[in-house]
């Protein structure tokens, strides 16, 4: 094939592949990008061959120009490490949280519902014995320490922690602990999460009818009004993933057993990523923020922003960029 047959046949997808260029490099709004890999990968092979076939000096140049062109909006537009961050956390968490709205029900349900039971129960019925088989004799000693007089919590939680810092160091390691086991369990057909999330809804509602009990609330809930919303919904997101990862052994449907869970594993993974975030959000505050002597009102007020904040996130943030990912 001569050099000018080759380029009349393969003028209009050049030109097509130039007017995409264009449009991205002018940051136009609605341009399609599904097909802009597939159109590089092809001017790269006709640049390949106009240099292996010596079609000339000017069509050579012309491709390069294409090429290079391509490169800087495709590295562009991945974006570096920080970039994909944002982007995670501004939309592809949210979505993905939306898109399992019945993983979230499932699990919101199966934390709540014993928690509120066991703390009802404790109101009604104020007997340790029955706290003490959930809790042990060590955790109500804990409790009593940290929580048994507003005025000596903070020198306790110096005493036992020596630092904000390593204040902040435990609860990652604890509670990002308790996120991946719940994750993790989901492997065992769901059953698994679904044990964590039942038994630690069981576990929070004990220590509540035991701090309402023996313990002063205003210590406990100015202590834990500010990291509760990070906290408690990243368990239960982690708990969605791992019914996630469950429901691809379950139901592969015509896939391959393998194939399933490698699909499940894929879309449990931005809301596991997302729960650790969060978690590590939420050792944060508990570290730097729960512990200071501050007015109870202003933990109150933080705590209750929080909540709503954290609700409006997860329920709105990225519904634009996500209706134009997938117009595009």
């Amino acid at each position: 094939m001569q050099g000018k047959e080759f380029e009349e046949k393969n003028a209009q997808r050049w030109a097509a592949y130039e007017q995409t260029l264009d449009a991205l490099e002018k940051r136009a709004q609605g341009v399609d990008v599904s097909g802009l890999p597939s159109m590089f990968r092809e001017i790269c092979t006709d640049l390949a061959l106009a240099r292996h076939r010596m079609y000339g000096m000017p069509m050579n140049e012309r491709l390069n120009t294409l090429v290079i062109r391509g490169h800087k909006i495709i590295h562009r537009r991945a974006g570096g490490t920080w970039e994909k961050l944002l982007r995670f956390m501004a939309v592809d968490f949210p979505v993905a949280v939306r898109a399992e709205w019945r993983l979230l029900l499932v699990a919101t349900l199966t934390f709540v519902l014993p928690m509120l039971g066991v703390a009802l129960a404790g109101f009604y019925w104020p007997d340790f014995s029955w706290v003490e088989v959930v809790l042990g004799p060590e955790m109500m000693g804990s409790l009593d320490n940290m929580y048994g007089s507003s005025d000596r919590q903070i020198a306790n939680l110096r005493a036992e922690y020596g630092s904000n810092f390593m204040m902040f160091c435990h609860y990652i390691m604890n509670n990002i602990g308790i996120d991946f086991r719940i994750y993790a369990g989901g492997i065992l057909a769901c059953l698994g999460s679904l044990f964590f999330l039942f038994y630690n809804g069981i576990y929070f509602g004990a220590v509540i009818a035991y701090i309402h009990v023996a313990c002063s609330t205003e210590a406990f809930y100015t202590f834990v009004a500010g990291h509760s919303s990070f906290e408690l919904i990243a368990m239960v997101i982690a708990g969605m993933a791992g019914l996630r990862i469950g429901l691809g052994l379950l139901n592969p449907g015509r896939k391959t057993l393998r194939r399933s869970l490698m699909d499940a594993g894929r879309r449990s993974l931005p809301l596991i990523f997302g729960a650790a975030l969060m978690t590590f959000v939420a050792a944060g505050i508990e570290g730097f923020w729960s512990a200071q002597d501050l007015p109870p009102m202003v933990k109150y007020a933080t705590g209750i922003t929080l909540w709503v904040l954290v609700i409006f996130y997860l329920a709105f943030a990225g519904r634009r960029a996500g209706g134009r990912s997938r117009a595009a």
